[in-house]
């Protein structure tokens, strides 16, 4: 594959030996898809991009998260903004571990480390007792940074977390998944001329490319004809998303699994007017469409249709805790309490503290478009964090 085929002129170049891992997994989707006979549903391709062992994404040695793109970061995450989130979810974490009578968390995409050491620290001061705090983490560069992180910020704390390589087969405690759903695989789909096709991938003239194929499935089908697509239209089924929720749910036979991440409803996801999908990408700070670029090297995301997700978890007879925005949940659980324990005269600390917080919590930026959806059993009632602008209704 050429690169210089897909590479848009703003992008920055990766250097020789990024370039090298990237032709190595072009090659080795290559391979996947001579096996399949020259075409592969776009989930396929996704999921070899962000996690083929050594060499995807997720999966190699690629820095992800970071503040700016000369830091070879590609994007930041909520706990990469503000410690204060990480101490604003422990409250309602410690309420969960309180009304489950739990004692244990784990954390799935622990990014940096830093969520785990704020979550630590701020549960550590809530008296809310913790016997194990376990991370699943693909990324061997990622671990490696988890354990440093930790080891500098909560030194009296480390040695309760521990790096799980599989899922225990039951699990009585807290799960957390800030920004997990997103980067799960997608589906894509396309309406042309009248008629719904999936779209797959096809390798032509040294380059990868889209290809639409018709429905294997009357499922799909069935599915795809419920949305109201007058025109041209493109978009993405979550099936992984929700199959990694059912896991969880069913692994769960005691406490909470709270997801926060970016999406919409269902009503809101297929909507007349979002014509060409959510598919995007995130290579040093830049957001793009091109799913071709530079693979293993460059994120790549779909939004959650939060509606699919709810039945899933409630499909194994889990209770739906709760679903609203993330500035309600996080306002709910006293983020700007916390914020009011900065002295405004300090402008030095003051001022960047509520500059993360705006940016948390504004409907302008992640404050709407994230969710926060959580799970339970052995739970009565709901969370202070959802007791107010629960919007479980709209799912």
């Amino acid at each position: 594959m050429n690169p210089k085929a897909h590479q848009p002129d703003s992008l920055p170049a990766p250097d020789a030996a990024a370039l090298a891992q990237s032709a190595a997994l072009i090659e080795l989707i290559r391979a996947d898809l001579d096996a399949a006979g020259g075409w592969l549903p776009f989930d396929r391709y996704m999921d070899r991009a962000l996690y083929a062992p050594h060499l995807g994404y997720y999966s190699g040695g690629a820095v992800k998260f970071g503040r700016r793109a000369e830091d070879g970061s590609d994007f930041i995450t909520a706990p990469e903004l503000s410690p204060l989130f990480a101490a604003t979810l422990a409250r309602p974490v410690a309420q969960a571990l309180e009304a489950s009578g739990t004692r244990d968390v784990i954390e799935f995409g622990a990014g940096t480390g830093r969520l785990a050491a704020g979550l630590l620290k701020a549960l550590d001061a809530h008296r809310a007792p913790l016997d194990s705090y376990s991370i699943v983490d693909l990324s061997g560069e990622l671990r490696e940074r988890q354990q440093a992180m930790l080891a500098e910020a909560v030194p009296a704390l480390v040695a309760r977390v521990r790096w799980l390589h599989a899922l225990p087969a039951e699990f009585a405690g807290v799960v957390i998944g800030n920004e997990v759903l997103d980067a799960m695989p997608v589906r894509l789909f396309a309406h042309m001329h009248g008629t719904w096709r999936e779209r797959g991938v096809v390798h032509r003239d040294g380059a990868f490319a889209f290809e639409d194929r018709a429905l294997q499935s009357t499922h799909d089908a069935a599915f795809l004809d419920e949305i109201e697509a007058g025109g041209d239209y493109v978009t993405e089924t979550h099936e992984a998303a929700c199959a990694f929720t059912r896991t969880i749910c069913r692994m769960l036979t005691r406490g909470a699994a709270f997801f926060i991440d970016y999406g919409f409803p269902r009503h809101e996801y297929y909507h007349g007017q979002r014509t060409q999908g959510t598919l995007m990408c995130h290579y040093r700070h830049r957001a793009h469409g091109d799913p071709f670029l530079y693979p293993g090297l460059q994120d790549i995301t779909a939004h959650v249709e939060f509606t699919g997700i709810a039945e899933a978890g409630v499909d194994t007879g889990a209770d739906l805790l709760g679903y609203t925005s993330q500035a309600r949940f996080l306002m709910n659980a006293g983020m700007t309490d916390a914020l009011a324990e900065f002295d405004p005269a300090d402008a030095a600390r003051f001022l960047p503290a509520a500059n993360a917080v705006h940016k948390l919590l504004s409907e302008a930026e992640m404050g709407e478009l994230f969710k926060v959806i959580a799970f339970s059993r052995g739970i009565d009632g709901t969370l202070d964090a959802f007791e107010r602008g629960d919007r479980s209704h709209t799912l």
